[in-house]
């Protein structure tokens, strides 16, 4: 099938590629003119494991192509997938103001009939809201559905997600685009949902809320192991066994975090507020959320006293590993705290270290996960990078000032790492 992406940022990408690698020929749009001519020469502006070679394959089998023109898209394009960002604002509502610019862009040059897809995590009956853009500014009475196909993608996965779903949901209210949509999927062998428009797009909201509320639930839980003696991973993996909870999101730290639990979160409150019932146990999960890195910070005080003109090393900045997105990343949060503070900080991250520089110049970065070590009074592990758990801790230890850990992820044993003679602190345990 000829199938269009708008909007080429980690879910679109990602969603066109793996669409091109199953056999479809996919456009990719985006209005960075920019950002498209690096796609064209290979360049992929995100990390993702997996991503860039299937990128490269999918170009040179003439399956992929990325343009900046959303006139050749449509055209191209049976099935036009809007995949544009959808910021939160001061509020907590969602800035929808570009999904509703790629309607109105659709819209005006909409020749025949298309199925025009939100891929983005929208508020209940934004599809609506798109439908009537699209009549409002359609010059032409011609014939389109407006499906919601919510993406279920976590940073670090996305492309095994994709590629092996847990669930395909397809909003539509018409028999035509339903069967569009199971055409588009049917390479992918698994359960597809068809639900109504407004059902599809709250199960986005609604999913995210529920695991943003697993994670405070289990960071609470932490907190009465601290205070008890008790060993939260042991509690953790006693619920995690029964099958009706699970053991995923059930790792208690420093909190959630990124582009999407916190703002998906906030917008379900707002839409809930907004539709006339107070999610108040939705307000608490944010609270709590909110409390870790207060709690983190002060354990910390609590064992140095003071930050300043103390040498911190931190690891980590991404928001959690396997990726380079820094947004609403804790890690960044508890750097600017301790920098505040008057620490004198050296951050290392194996991803993420070109966008903070970008973003936060004031977060002095180091080249070397080792650099941070060096002299340092404690070194905080704040993103659950792989790598920081293979490093060589003894080798770290000596070039520390004083050996004292604050592992705000549980990455480390919390036994091997006293063993090598650190002052070890954890979360819950």
């Amino acid at each position: 099938m000829k199938l269009t992406i708008v909007g080429s940022g980690y879910v679109g990408l990602v969603t066109g590629t793996c669409f091109a690698e199953v056999g479809h020929y996919v456009t990719c749009v985006d209005n960075d003119e920019n950002k498209i001519k690096q796609l064209q020469a290979g360049i992929i502006p995100i990390y993702e494991p997996g991503l860039e070679t299937l990128v490269r394959k999918n170009v040179e089998l003439g399956r992929l192509k990325f343009t900046s023109s959303i006139d050749e898209g449509v055209k191209n394009g049976e099935v036009v997938f809007i995949a544009v960002p959808t910021p939160p604002q001061a509020d907590g509502s969602v800035d929808l103001s570009f999904v509703e610019k790629v309607a109105r862009s659709i819209a005006e040059v909409l020749t025949e009939y298309r199925v025009i897809v939100d891929k983005s995590t929208v508020p209940v009956k934004t599809g609506e809201k798109v439908a009537e853009t699209i009549r409002r500014y359609c010059k032409t009475n011609v014939d389109f559905d407006v499906v919601s196909n919510p993406e279920f993608l976590r940073e670090g996965s996305a492309v095994a997600d994709l590629m092996n779903p847990d669930r395909i949901v397809i909003g539509a209210n018409g028999d035509r685009a339903a069967a569009i949509m199971k055409d588009v999927y049917e390479p992918f062998h698994a359960p597809i949902m068809i639900t109504d428009l407004n059902s599809a797009e709250l199960i986005k909201h609604a999913s995210n809320s529920f695991l943003a509320l697993k994670i405070s639930y289990i960071n609470a839980v932490a907190a009465i192991c601290e205070a008890s003696g008790a060993d939260i991973g042991m509690v953790a993996d006693g619920m995690g066994a029964d099958k009706r909870i699970g053991r995923e999101f059930l790792n208690a730290g420093l909190g959630y975090g990124g582009s999407c639990f916190p703002k998906d979160l906030s917008a379900f409150i707002r839409i809930s507020d907004d539709l006339g019932y107070d999610f108040s146990l939705l307000k608490e999960v944010e609270r709590i959320n909110g409390d870790q890195l207060e709690r983190f910070l002060k354990k910390m005080r609590s064992v140095m006293w003071v930050f300043r003109e103390k040498k911190i090393g931190q690891l980590g900045l991404a928001f959690k590993g396997n990726t380079d997105d820094i947004r609403s990343s804790v890690a960044i949060n508890i750097a600017q705290r301790m920098i505040e503070e008057g620490a004198l900080l050296k951050t290392y991250d194996p991803k993420g270290m070109e966008k903070c520089a970008v973003a936060y110049p004031q977060i002095p970065l180091v080249s070397d996960p080792y650099d941070v070590a060096v002299e340092a009074d404690a070194i905080v592990v704040a993103t659950e990078w792989k790598e920081f758990k293979e490093l060589d801790w003894l080798k770290i230890k000596k070039l520390m000032r004083t050996p004292l850990i604050f592992d705000g992820r549980n990455l480390l044993e919390p036994g091997e790492m006293k063993n090598l003679g650190f002052e070890y602190y954890s979360v819950g345990r």
